[in-house]
């Protein structure tokens, strides 16, 4: 079956207190969307879509000189993911298989953890396949709510959480492996009524599982799924994976 990736690109990233585009700051010398399509790479995916906006020039040049077959969208407002999304549909209106959509800033993702999204959607003959991670504090992550076999419900943002859903410490990690038919289907019946007033690409989860899909779960690492915001996780990432390599070179 085929496969094509989408990259959530296009935030300018305030937290960063930067005028780089988010996704251009480096990680070890290499741009975090860099860093996000060569995880996705070994996958061999036929079609990769960056969705770009602040400074789209710029982070187009820049994946254009590594990876030079990648596609682009354009989200010109910022009204959350399930509008990012949205504007890849036209780029991949003929494209038929799995979707995988994962962010731009999300650098420590593996290779193998995408495969394994994909094979469970697949084994499972599901409409979608979502990575989950289990956390002590879910903060601001949006909680996976399950029924009472396990069985993947809904995602709810932290903001639209009611008490009980606060409790859960399953949490959405932000990358999805969807059908193709089902994600353009059911991502053109999401609305903004919430308390962020954006299209949340979560809000499909709940609209095929409504609808009798099925929706299946990968686990993953609260450090693998971890995004960066801020100027300061990214320098003690960094800190962190060069001691890390140090002692790797030191041990051989």
């Amino acid at each position: 079956m085929s496969l094509a990736l989408i990259i959530l690109a296009a935030g300018k990233g305030t937290r960063m207190e930067s005028d780089l585009a988010k996704v251009l700051h480096p990680l070890c010398g290499k741009p975090l969307v860099i860093c996000a399509l060569e995880s996705a790479a070994p996958l061999q995916p036929e079609r990769v879509v960056v969705v770009v906006g602040h400074q789209a020039q710029s982070v187009q040049d820049r994946v254009l000189e590594t990876f030079p077959h990648t596609e682009f969208a354009q989200q010109n407002q910022m009204l959350g993911t399930g509008h990012a999304v949205q504007q890849c549909e036209n780029v991949l209106r003929d494209f038929s298989g799995d979707i995988i959509v994962t962010c731009g800033d999300v650098p420590l993702l593996q290779s193998a953890t995408l495969q394994n999204l994909v094979t469970r959607r697949r084994d499972a003959n599901a409409a979608a396949a979502l990575l989950v991670a289990t956390v002590e504090n879910a903060g601001s992550y949006g909680r996976v709510i399950r029924d009472a076999n396990g069985i993947v419900e809904k995602i709810v943002e932290a903001k639209d959480a009611n008490e009980t859903e606060k409790q859960c410490r399953d949490v959405n990690a932000g990358t999805y492996c969807f059908e193709s038919a089902a994600l353009w289907r059911e991502l053109a019946k999401i609305g903004n009524s919430n308390a962020s007033g954006e299209y949340y690409l979560t809000d499909v989860i709940e609209l095929l599982t409504n609808g009798g899909e099925r929706v299946v779960s990968v686990d993953v690492s609260e450090r693998e799924m971890t995004g960066i915001n801020t100027r300061a996780q990214l320098q003690r990432l960094e800190a962190e994976m060069n001691a890390a390599n140090e002692v790797v070179g030191g041990a051989r």
